[in-house]
Parts: C-alpha cells; sequence; structure tokens
C-alpha cells in the first residue's frame, strides 16, 4: 500500500522524522549536518585571511578545525579570534554549537528512552483446523527475557465493500479473537480467529484473498514492568504471506530441569496440516 500526496521526509515536522529514522540513517544525518555546519562557518572564516590567529595563510584546514574546536565550545588556545570579523563569526558558532549539542542529545536520548516491546511475529499467518473448524492463527513470540503482563491483542482485516449507492471503498473490520487478552505473557502467544458465518472472512480462500488484496493488521500492546511503561507494536499480513492448510510447528519444549524454554528461532516454522478440510 502506498501513499501520494504526502512527503516521505517533512521538514516541517523534524523531530518526528528524527524520530523515525534507522539508527544508521539518524548517525549518518547527524554527521553530515555537523560536518556541513563546521564547513560553513570554516569558509567564513577562509573569506576574512588573518580574522583567526595562529592559521596558516590560505589554510582552509586550520580554519576549519578551529571551527570543530569553537562549535564544540572547547578553545584550545593556540588558534583564537583576532578581529572583529572573527570574534562576531565564533560568537554566533558558540552559539550554534550549544544548540546543536542540546539538540542531539536530546534525540539521542528519546531514541535510547523510547520503550520498545520486542515482540517477534510469525513470518506467515495460517489457516488450519481447530476443534474441527477453520481458523486463522498468527503466533508471536516475547523476545525479552522478563514477563510482560497484561498483554493485548487487536486483529483486523482490510476488506473491499460497495455501497448501495456503487461507490467502493475498503473498510477495516476487527476479526474477533478466541483470547484478545493475556494477564501474563512470558512465552509464545498464537492468535486464534474461528472462521465461522460470522466472521468478515467466511468463505475466503487464498485466492480471494489475493484478489481484493486483503491485508491483516495486528496491534500488540502490554506492560513492561522493567522499564515501567507501556509498550505497543504493529504488524501487518498482506495475502500472499496467510497460507492455508498449514499448521505452525511446536516452538515450546521443556528441558532436563522440567524448565518449558520457548525457541522463537522456530516461531514460523510451519508444517502441513494433515486434516486440513475443504474449506482450506
Amino acid at each position: 500500500m502506498a501513499k501520494r500526496g504526502v512527503s516521505r521526509f517533512d521538514l516541517r515536522d523534524p523531530y518526528y522524522l528524527a524520530i523515525g529514522m534507522s539508527p544508521r540513517l539518524f548517525a549518518l544525518v547527524t554527521l553530515t549536518l555537523y560536518l556541513a555546519t563546521n564547513a560553513v562557518f570554516a569558509t567564513l572564516y577562509y573569506l576574512s585571511p588573518g580574522c583567526i590567529a595562529n592559521t596558516r595563510k590560505g589554510s582552509f584546514s586550520d580554519v576549519f578545525f578551529f571551527s570543530i574546536e569553537t562549535l564544540a565550545t572547547v578553545g584550545y588556545g593556540n588558534m583564537a579570534p583576532a578581529s572583529m570579523y572573527g570574534h562576531v563569526v565564533s560568537s554566533i558558532e558558540i552559539l550554534v554549537g550549544m544548540a546543536f549539542t542540546a539538540l542531539i542529545t536530546g534525540l539521542i536520548f528519546v531514541r535510547f528512552s523510547k520503550p520498545r516491546s520486542k515482540i517477534r511475529f510469525a513470518e506467515h499467518a495460517v489457516v488450519t483446523n481447530y476443534n474441527g473448524r477453520p481458523t486463522l492463527m498468527l503466533r508471536i513470540g516475547n523476545a525479552r527475557l522478563g514477563l510482560l503482563t497484561s498483554a493485548a491483542v487487536q486483529l483486523s482485516a482490510m476488506l473491499p465493500e460497495r455501497s448501495q449507492e456503487g461507490q467502493s471503498l475498503r473498510r477495516i473490520h476487527e476479526l474477533k479473537l478466541m483470547r484478545p487478552r493475556l494477564p501474563a505473557f512470558p512465552l509464545t502467544w498464537t492468535l486464534m480467529h474461528e472462521i465461522d458465518e460470522n466472521s468478515p472472512i467466511y468463505g475466503y480462500d487464498a485466492q480471494r484473498m489475493a484478489a481484493v488484496e486483503m491485508r491483516l493488521f495486528v496491534v500488540f500492546e502490554a506492560r513492561d514492568h522493567a522499564l515501567a511503561a507501556t509498550v505497543y507494536d504493529v504488524h501487518d499480513y498482506h495475502a500472499d504471506e496467510i497460507l492455508f492448510g498449514m499448521r505452525y510447528q511446536d516452538s515450546i519444549s521443556t528441558d532436563e530441569h522440567g524448565t518449558r524454554v520457548a525457541d522463537l528461532d522456530k516461531l514460523s516454522l510451519i508444517e502441513p496440516d494433515d486434516t486440513a478440510s475443504s474449506h482450506e
């Protein structure tokens, strides 16, 4: 699904843009802005020869490193402003440096302190039999070592509709889960939606799901007491990621001490369901 009429990088909302970047892109953008800012001030110094004492004539590297020292408010003392022009430019650079340092420090703190759920989602959803009825299943795993509590999940499907006036639209339909909440979520959780006559996806097979470009949306919320915060996660499945006639392999075993162990590397493993009905 794509959007038109919106900008991927909206400079009018720099905070959201900075927080939403990947760590690698954030580091690259920060370094680029840092070097560009120093290059601008170094050019201003370079355009007025002699404004900085103890710099070699025509040496851009000298004023560039002086700019780095000034922007960081270090001031080693070997090079210093030697004219009114140099004092004015360096004073402006110090103010810019203080603001730049404060902004980057704040953004780094927010990025590191933002709660993350560390929830793993199986690569595919499956439609298989459960208690003799076709059931949509999705498996998720708790990738934290600690316990998540008050876990809640909402499962929805985006399906096309046509109104009585002939208008085509797409609507989000909630898919009722057999167990939408868990008081404690230590290991794995298989979400199950029974496909009965009341289900919005009743009568859908793999071909029909693909034809209407159906998508599933999973919204997860839980309490992480180690962080003393509520964590969230969202995942979606396209029609080609919903497999009929398959089921998940068991990902939980018991060790020699009788402790139940969840192998999250097996979270997405599936196998054919020999009990698949004609519906699938």
